[in-house]
């Protein structure tokens, strides 16, 4: 008994202590609060069903316009099947890194079938994409060298760059004289440019022919992480260097299996020296823990259906199309996207929660983003199209914008 009033005693003191000052920060932030009780509040909502193009939000009915699912393979039978036969095979988990028990053999032929896809030597298979990023930029680029990065890039290369010991020179998006004014500040180094190939919140794609042009100039080595354009870009869905015809002066390729591949996991294709490089010094890989054979199943047939099955694509393109149109016809601005991302550009955050809500209320699922996803000027609905969207739910999607739009000032 003694020892139980001493357990609870010593919960209480810990209930009850003053909060170090380390977590000030955290009674300070109140925005989610807020936005919680004005009913604006619009992350975190759950579904109850598969990544498709209709789905179940807090028991209701939505279109799905928010999701990376571009060829429409998350909840593909076949894809499904797979992963589940890997389970059976596999187990659930690796218990250990690829490093030292976790390489499995159907890393390695999911490596190969990268490898052999996307024109390179090697690759090299990651728990995630973000971690991909983090792994290759840390260990490729040393102290005293220089990476070079688009300002608009994903936060995960600007984390790979943090942990890198290398001095980080960043050039206006997709602008090639600043691109050609910090090389110049980088003369004499070892440099890498990288850039993302499809930028995730604006849509458009990196101007790949001048960047390609400027790193043979100043001798610079590029990196393209080509998340958004796997499956979506080029003749075979190569992405972004197959679509400008550059595959061969692209070093290093990096990637995820989180949008048209249909389940989660990264990859880079570069080199055979830079991937067993990479196999020996890229931290995130050496100390995570293994991709789940399931999902590694999954990527393998996803990757098997988009090779084979190229009318996913051209759905997917005369959805973006139909979208796109419809929507600058009613007034919106969609920037300088040329991909199947499309942002509605509010500019003023209320505006842009108060047009999240009333989409959300017309069953239209988007996704708002806020400063500092994008800069503060920037809001936006950031919405994108899927190969499985029907043109009855892109008409669906016009009317609620139409509808939302006028009744808040939007559009004329």
């Amino acid at each position: 008994m003694n020892r139980i009033n001493h357990v609870r005693q010593a919960g209480s003191f810990t209930e009850h202590r003053k909060r170090a000052p380390v977590f000030d920060k955290c009674r300070r932030f109140t925005r989610a609060a807020e936005l919680r009780t004005a009913d604006l509040y619009p992350y975190f909502r759950p579904l109850t069903s598969p990544q498709g193009p209709d789905v179940v939000c807090e028991g209701r009915r939505m279109i799905m316009m928010s999701s990376n699912n571009y060829l429409g393979l998350a909840s593909h039978p076949r894809v499904k099947e797979a992963a589940i036969d890997a389970v059976c095979r596999y187990g659930t988990g690796c218990a250990g890194s690829r490093f030292l028990n976790g390489t499995l053999a159907i890393h390695e032929e999911l490596e190969q079938r990268l490898a052999s896809f996307l024109r390179k030597e090697a690759a090299l298979v990651f728990p995630t994409g973000f971690q991909a990023n983090l792994g290759a930029i840390s260990a490729l680029v040393a102290k005293n060298e220089f990476i070079v990065i688009d300002k608009l890039n994903h936060a995960s290369i600007v984390d790979g760059c943090r942990l890198s010991f290398a001095q980080v020179g960043r050039f206006r998006h997709d602008d090639l004289d600043d691109l050609e004014r910090v090389l110049q500040d980088a003369a004499g180094r070892g440099a890498l440019v990288v850039v993302d190939g499809v930028f995730s919140m604006e849509g458009d794609i990196a101007e790949l022919p001048g960047i390609v042009e400027l790193c043979r100039r100043f001798g610079a080595g590029l990196m393209v992480d080509d998340a958004h354009g796997l499956g979506v870009l080029g003749v075979s869905g190569r992405g972004t260097a197959e679509y400008f015809e550059l595959e061969a002066d692209v070093d290093v390729v990096v990637g995820t299996f989180s949008k048209s591949l249909a389940t989660i996991g990264g990859y880079i294709a570069a080199a055979a020296d830079v991937i067993d490089y990479l196999k020996h010094h890229a931290r995130s890989l050496i100390f995570s823990a293994s991709l789940p054979a399931p999902d590694a199943a999954a990527a393998l047939t996803a990757l098997d259906i988009t090779e084979n099955e190229p009318d996913r694509r051209q759905r997917l393109w005369v959805n973006t199309r139909y979208l796109r149109e419809g929507l600058e016809a009613l007034g919106f601005d969609t920037g300088k996207t040329q991909t199947p991302i499309i942002p509605v550009f509010v500019g003023d955050e209320q505006k842009l929660l108060n047009l999240w809500r009333a989409l959300f209320d017309r069953g239209i699922l988007t996704s708002p983003v806020l400063a500092p996803a994008v800069p503060a000027h920037m809001a936006l609905i950031r919405m994108s199209c899927m190969a499985t969207h029907t043109i009855d739910h892109i008409e669906t999607v016009l009317d609620a914008f139409e509808e939302a739009g006028k009744q808040m000032g939007l559009v004329p």
